[in-house]
């Protein structure tokens, strides 16, 4: 028998059990542990590196505020900017049946037609908010393409050759409703390359 370094007692047969565990079984399972723990790395760095590309798409996907420098102005543009302010603007403030109105959600969030929110008991837009709404606006429009212009197709009933889906509902039943006709005049009379 042979004493162990605590002063209990080993038989030879213990002795070798010990032996062999020591040599093989040890460090399979070390090895198993360490790679777990390797796994365990390489699903947190995994984990991490998938956050931090939906973190760069989220970012990418999100519109930027642009400013005035970066954009022909109201003057430039082929659209007429006083038409829109006193005939387009006023319908996406327009109850629409059972819709609700273009502002409500458009000015809420970051999409890439966006309105700006008015002050609180307001009813209109400042003559700057105006400026930035027909800004954001004339990126869904083609001017003088009637049948090319998101702004028309988007809210347009699928029936009526709009698109298929729009989340705020079908705001113009038909290419006969008098607010799709106004903004329809809007856009045709812009000449492209204006």
């Amino acid at each position: 028998m042979r004493l162990t370094s605590a002063g209990s007692a080993w038989s030879p047969a213990e002795s070798r059990k010990l032996f062999f565990q020591r040599q093989f079984r040890t460090p399979a399972v070390s090895r198993r542990r360490s790679g777990l723990a390797m796994i365990q790395r390489q699903l947190g760095m995994l984990v991490a590196a998938a956050a931090l590309c939906l973190t760069a798409i989220c970012t990418l996907a999100r519109p930027a505020r642009v400013t005035s420098t970066q954009e022909p102005s109201a003057e430039k543009s082929p659209l007429d900017y006083e038409y829109f302010k006193t005939k387009v603007e006023p319908i996406f403030l327009k109850k629409r049946g059972e819709h609700a109105r273009c502002y409500a959600c458009h000015s809420q969030n970051e999409s890439f037609f966006h309105l700006q929110r008015m002050a609180p008991g307001s009813t209109t837009w400042t003559e700057e908010q105006s400026r930035l709404n027909f800004r954001s606006v004339s990126h869904l429009v083609t001017p003088g393409d009637t049948d090319g212009s998101v702004l028309l197709l988007h809210p347009l009933a699928p029936e009526a050759g709009g698109d298929s889906f729009h989340s705020g509902g079908r705001q113009f039943e038909s290419k006969d409703d008098p607010d799709w006709k106004t903004m329809a005049a809007w856009v045709g009379m812009a000449k492209p390359g204006n």
